[in-house]
């Protein structure tokens, strides 16, 4: 085994400026660029800002910027891997060593695309970054240092502002994004002028990403170096599923044409519907999933979708008391359900449904609560599955079940609100309600009191009362029957 030597094969002009070299941006965004210059869509490549002082620069460099990607997930219904050498990437800036070619990068007239991801907590605002430093601390700083300086390379010209594409993991990133750009142009004093140039030229577009990129494959590097045949450092993995929605127009489509290539980028007016379809369909089946399944006897989510039962509980769940809910096209919908369905059934990835059990209460609030409570207000019924996922955690958070010990995490509150419960629980029927009252009935986590829907404190104790007197396989049985 040895080295390869990484030639550059990326000729092509920097159109895209991104702030982040990790696994994701690599994943994801750079593998829609490479297929767009693959098929000549794009001509573009993509300079590489490290955000942090410490990074991934150097070993891209060494490489020339090339690395391999590894597809491995479902595609066209069939267990696919793939590998190719992605040449997105042309060249890296530190600015905090380079500060000078950082500010190079304002004067590149070809770069028109800002696309970032620097985790939840780099979009932030922090009064301590000053116009005269070499690099802000934060990423917004950063970015509006860059934009002052083409801003005034370009003397204002209304065609050479950004389309801005952030990636971060928040709703309304954009939005939160473009905030802190302009209290960083009242801070530093620079002006009206340059305000409404940021405001008019340059287009902030929330977005929505949707990949798993498990990244650097540490535990087998070994084998995929023999494999490809010569040693990679910046190996990545993602699965084949991609899904970028992005609130952009027209003109945005025509600069980065990755759906033309075969990307799923989907451009909209409002990315809102496209994330609570993710949060209600995808996370919320999740969450959902989890207790029904761990209590059932089953460990990771690929199980639990090849087991018949839990299965078709979850399809229930998802088509008959989830997507009816939801107000995009029961088409585009359904289709999304299914592709979800198919990533569960990933075989190259290992889910264990302990590792999605972490802070589930507040899980359930956001992802399942809302399908619940609009089931209800259309059906004036509750939704039986999702009140059984609520009844399995009720059981799940006891932190026993069967002779076995169930590792909780979650906040402090929570496990104390679960402990004080249980412990008046003496197997009576009364004493049951009281646990169900107490849990449904905790404010800070539901911001409400759940004891107030109709037919719900009932349903759930009944639910409970089953899943400990006979099993959980006995509750499945016992909502089918209701059907």
């Amino acid at each position: 085994m040895h080295a390869v030597e990484w030639k550059k094969a990326s000729n092509h002009p920097v159109r895209v400026i991104q702030f982040g070299e990790g696994n994701f941006l690599r994943g994801f965004v750079d593998w829609m660029i490479h297929k767009m210059n693959e098929q000549n869509l794009f001509n573009g490549s993509v300079a590489v800002v490290q955000p942090l002082a410490k990074g991934l620069l150097p070993i891209l460099e060494s490489q020339n910027y090339t690395y391999t990607h590894y597809l491995k997930g479902i595609k066209n219904q069939e267990p696919v891997i793939e590998y190719y050498k992605n040449t997105a990437l042309s060249v890296g800036i530190n600015p905090y060593e380079d500060f000078e070619g950082y500010l190079s990068l304002a004067h590149t007239e070809t770069a028109s695309i800002i696309v970032s991801n620097t985790t939840e907590a780099g979009i932030v605002f922090d009064p301590k970054d000053q116009l005269d430093m070499e690099a802000s601390v934060t990423y917004p700083g950063k970015l509006t240092r860059l934009m002052y300086e083409r801003y005034e390379a370009f003397k204002g010209d209304p065609d050479k502002g950004y389309i801005v594409l952030p990636c971060e993991l928040i709703d309304n990133n954009a939005d939160r994004l473009k905030e802190a750009v302009m209290a960083y142009i009242d801070l530093w004093n620079l002006g009206e002028t340059f305000k409404t140039w940021v405001e008019k030229s340059n287009q902030f577009c929330n977005t929505l990403v949707d990949r798993i990129v498990p990244g650097y494959p540490k535990e087998t590097i070994k084998t995929i170096w023999e494999e490809l045949g010569y040693e990679d450092q910046l190996v990545v993995e993602s699965e084949q599923f991609n899904l970028w929605v992005i609130q952009g127009n027209d003109k945005v489509q025509q600069a980065f044409p990755a759906d033309e290539a075969g990307c799923q980028v989907l451009f909209v007016e409002d990315v809102t519907p496209y994330k609570v379809r993710k949060v209600r369909i995808l996370n919320g089946a999740h969450t959902t999933l989890v207790p029904v399944a761990y209590l059932y006897g089953i460990e990771t989510v690929l199980e639990s979708v090849e087991d018949p039962q839990i299965n078709q509980f979850l399809m229930k769940a998802i088509f008959d008391e989830i997507i009816p809910t939801l107000t995009l096209s029961k088409e585009a919908l359904e289709i999304y359900a299914a592709e979800v369905i198919l990533r569960f059934k990933n075989p190259f990835v290992k889910h264990y449904l302990m590792s999605i059990s972490l802070n589930s209460m507040s899980k359930y609030q956001t992802r399942v609560l809302p399908s619940l409570l609009a089931y209800f207000d259309q059906n004036s019924k509750l939704p039986k599955r999702l009140v059984a996922a609520l009844a399995s955690y009720m059981v799940f958070y006891r932190g026993e079940y069967a002779g076995k010990k169930i590792a909780i995490v979650d906040n402090e509150d929570i496990l104390k609100l679960y402990k004080d419960a249980w412990k008046q629980y003496d197997g009576s029927k009364t004493s049951l309600v009281d646990v169900v009252e107490a849990v449904l009935g905790y404010e800070p986590n539901w911001k409400g009191n759940l004891n107030h829907i109709p037919g719900l404190r009932d349903q759930v104790v009944n639910y409970v009362s089953i899943i400990l007197d006979e099993g959980m396989e006995n509750l499945i049985h016992a909502v089918e029957d209701e059907d």
